[in-house]
C-alpha cells in the first residue's frame, strides 16, 4: 500500500485528535499522535509494514519476516508487538503460527491527521 493510497481514502475512524492542519493540537492531542508516529519512527517497524503491505495476501506470517528484516525472531516480534499495541496491525493466530496484516483503519487516520 503506498502513501497516495492511504491519504485519498477517506478517514472514517474516530480520530484521537483534531488534524494538525485544522487548528491548534491541544496537549493530549499531540501527546497521542506523537505516541503512534513513535512507534513508527523507526526504520525496522517501518520496513515491516512496508513487508506486510507489499505481501501477496495482505498478510504475512511472522516467521517470514525474520529473514528479510535480518534480526532475530525475539527482535522481530517485539516491533510486531509494538506496532499491533498501537494499532497499526492486527495479529491472527493460526495454530502455532501467527499472522499479521496492516489495519488500514489506523493508517488511514494517522495520515488524515496530517494531511490537510
Amino acid at each position: 500500500m503506498d502513501h497516495d493510497n492511504i491519504t485519498s481514502m477517506a478517514v472514517n475512524t474516530k480520530s484521537c485528535c483534531t488534524p494538525v492542519t485544522a487548528g491548534r493540537l491541544d496537549e493530549q492531542g499531540a501527546v497521542e499522535l506523537a505516541d503512534a508516529l513513535k512507534v513508527l519512527a523507526d526504520p525496522a517497524r517501518l520496513r515491516l509494514v512496508s513487508m506486510i503491505a507489499a505481501a501477496e495476501a495482505g498478510e504475512a506470517c511472522a516467521c517470514d519476516l525474520v529473514g528479510p528484516l535480518e534480526r532475530s525472531q525475539p527482535t522481530v516480534s517485539h516491533h510486531l508487538s509494538m506496532l499491533v499495541d498501537a494499532g497499526f496491525l492486527v495479529r491472527e493466530k493460526r495454530g502455532k503460527w501467527v499472522w499479521y496484516r496492516l489495519d488500514e483503519a489506523r493508517l488511514r487516520e494517522i495520515c488524515g491527521l496530517l494531511c490537510p
